[in-house]
């Protein structure tokens, strides 16, 4: 419970750092932060110290958080929370960002937390060192047909309305075909750069905002020297055939390499 204000809180976890003594003065510079808008601080245990603040049980205990989650526009704004929250921190020092949603009852739990994980910290946390994050992702754009078939008509326009059609689907199959053929080359591209890669699901729906259809949806682990040479490298694919395009993002907080799972998952780029 909150000691401010009265009202019951649980301990929204952003980030595990090394403990060390400027932690208390990066958390009270970055201040009131999270989608509580409330202080932040350093829980400290086994040498490690997680970033928390506090938020509001009723809606981040587990019926309020699930709520949350299954509401888009909740959810998108939980998300910029958090990466905002993450990204300041990364930008002052190596940090271990936790998933989003990682909420523990109190200050014990979450050094509970730390203690049972600490030693899975320091080689995951040893990777990340100079190294940031870019999201790359390969979308098939098939071209127009050339021009639309009338929708009635004699039998005539019928037949020209199946050829195009069979047309549309050709140069459809042609267009994924490409993408797929230039997510090869990404992949070999950014290698030259890159130490690690994960390959994530494919974007589509919701999910995915962007024109076309997602063929690859790519992480790379980008050291700090490397970086300027990674994005024109990807630019460069970028305009390369058309039909096909590459959307390189970033560079973020390494979220999809900051867990043991991503270790076991990921392919080393070099």
């Amino acid at each position: 419970m909150s000691a401010r204000t009265g009202v019951a809180t649980l301990c929204y976890v952003y980030a595990v750092a090394r403990d060390t003594p400027e932690l208390d003065a990066i958390a009270r510079r970055l201040g009131a932060v999270g989608p509580a808008a409330s202080p932040l601080r350093a829980v400290r245990a086994e040498g490690w110290a997680a970033f928390v603040s506090d938020v509001p049980a009723d809606r981040f205990g587990e019926e309020g958080l699930r709520a949350q989650l299954d509401d888009l526009g909740r959810l998108e704004q939980l998300a910029r929370a958090h990466h905002e929250v993450v990204a300041a921190l990364f930008g002052t020092l190596t940090v271990l960002p936790m998933r989003l949603a990682s909420v523990y009852a109190d200050d014990a739990g979450v050094r509970g937390m730390l203690a049972l994980s600490a030693r899975t910290f320091e080689p995951l946390l040893q990777r990340l060192d100079g190294r940031r994050e870019f999201g790359v992702k390969v979308y098939a754009e098939p071209r127009p047909a050339s021009r639309t078939p009338a929708a009635g008509g004699p039998a005539a326009s019928g037949r020209e309305y199946l050829r195009m059609r069979r047309a549309q689907r050709e140069g459809e199959r042609r267009s994924y075909g490409e993408a797929e053929a230039m997510a090869e080359r990404v992949l070999e591209r950014a290698g030259q750069f890159a130490v690690a890669c994960v390959r994530h699901r494919p974007q589509a729906g919701v999910l995915s905002s962007a024109a076309g259809e997602n063929v690859a949806n790519l992480a790379f682990l980008v050291p700090a020297a490397q970086e300027d040479a990674f994005r024109a490298a990807l630019d460069a694919l970028g305009s390369v055939r058309p039909g096909v395009r590459v959307e390189v993002t970033g560079p973020w907080a390494p979220y999809s390499f900051a867990t043991t799972a991503a270790a076991q998952e990921e392919t080393h780029a070099s």
